[in-house]
């Protein structure tokens, strides 16, 4: 025997084939203005970004091979982008490390004090970067507030390389937690209970279930802090020193244009930004590689 849908099924039914279009063609929008929404995007997508590429590769053409390979390989450039990927890698990896492990904290658990600490996440959004590179540098300074400590022990936090890695971690964290804390929010624990029902440890639950769930957002967060770190200044400017060993890129950039050399500064931004579409299309294509393994 079988048993009829509804009334309220079948009308739903009969409105849908109804409403489809007889030529079998895409039903348009029932909201307006789709197409004026498009070419608004287009055009401020084209201001804001495709504009000032544009104008950065006109500006590299005048310049000759020779020319250019010249600015941008020279010693104190190749030296600046070595520190510069090398110190954003390292911030990038510890942002992975323990900004996933404190966005695990603030959605699976609760302690006094957890929407303050939650909050505190976003302070290196709303903090200007001059104002926390010059902060840091006061912290970690010899007569600061840990820097008294570390640097009997040999640790100079301010004013050496560490002290760039430490301004890179800390400007790029809250990428690392905001992209992952919604993905904890919304991930199912019924399948976690299952494992346990199955007789799957933490470990294993974690390693098998969890992980391939969270692999592709971590790694999301720590293209992003890469890339907020690769192209970071303000706070490094006062960290740093301005000494040549802890000379970045995005520092050496200013310099030359301080000096009036233009096209020195058009070559090492023309590095940077193809650095920038490497680990975009890095990113992207891992991102598609990670989603592989999660379908059923």
């Amino acid at each position: 025997m079988t048993r009829s849908a509804g009334p309220g099924v079948e009308e739903a039914v009969a409105w849908t084939q109804e409403d489809r279009p007889p030529d079998g063609g895409q039903r348009h929008s029932p909201l307006p203005g789709g197409k004026l929404t498009l070419g608004f995007t287009v055009f401020y997508l084209s201001v804001i970004v495709l504009l000032p590429i544009a104008a950065l590769l006109l500006r590299a053409c005048r310049l000759s091979w020779t020319e250019l390979w010249e600015l941008a390989t020279n010693e104190r450039a190749l030296a600046a982008y070595e520190l510069s990927l090398g110190a954003s890698l390292i911030a990038a990896l510890i942002n992975a490390a323990f900004g996933s492990l404190l966005a695990w904290v603030l959605v699976r658990y609760t302690f006094p004090g957890r929407r303050l600490l939650d909050s505190l996440i976003d302070f290196p959004f709303a903090l200007p970067t001059a104002v926390a590179g010059l902060t840091l540098a006061n912290v970690f300074s010899e007569h600061g507030w840990l820097g008294r400590f570390l640097v009997p022990m040999g640790i100079q936090g301010a004013f050496s390389r560490l002290g760039v890695v430490i301004a890179l971690t800390f400007v790029g964290l809250p990428f690392s937690v905001r992209t992952l804390q919604p993905i904890l929010e919304d991930l199912d624990r019924s399948v976690e209970e299952a494992a346990a029902c199955l007789g799957a440890g933490r470990f294993r639950t974690f390693v098998s279930v969890i992980g391939p769930t969270l692999f592709p957002t971590i790694l999301t967060g720590f293209g992003l802090s890469f890339a907020r770190a690769l192209g970071e200044y303000g706070s490094i400017k006062f960290i740093s020193g301005n000494l040549p060993q802890t000379e970045i890129a995005p520092v050496l950039m200013v310099v030359r244009l301080d000096q009036y050399d233009y096209t020195g500064a058009i070559a090492v931004a023309l590095v940077l930004m193809l650095f920038s579409f490497a680990l975009l299309f890095a990113l992207n294509w891992t991102q598609a590689w990670a989603s592989k393994f999660q379908k059923p």
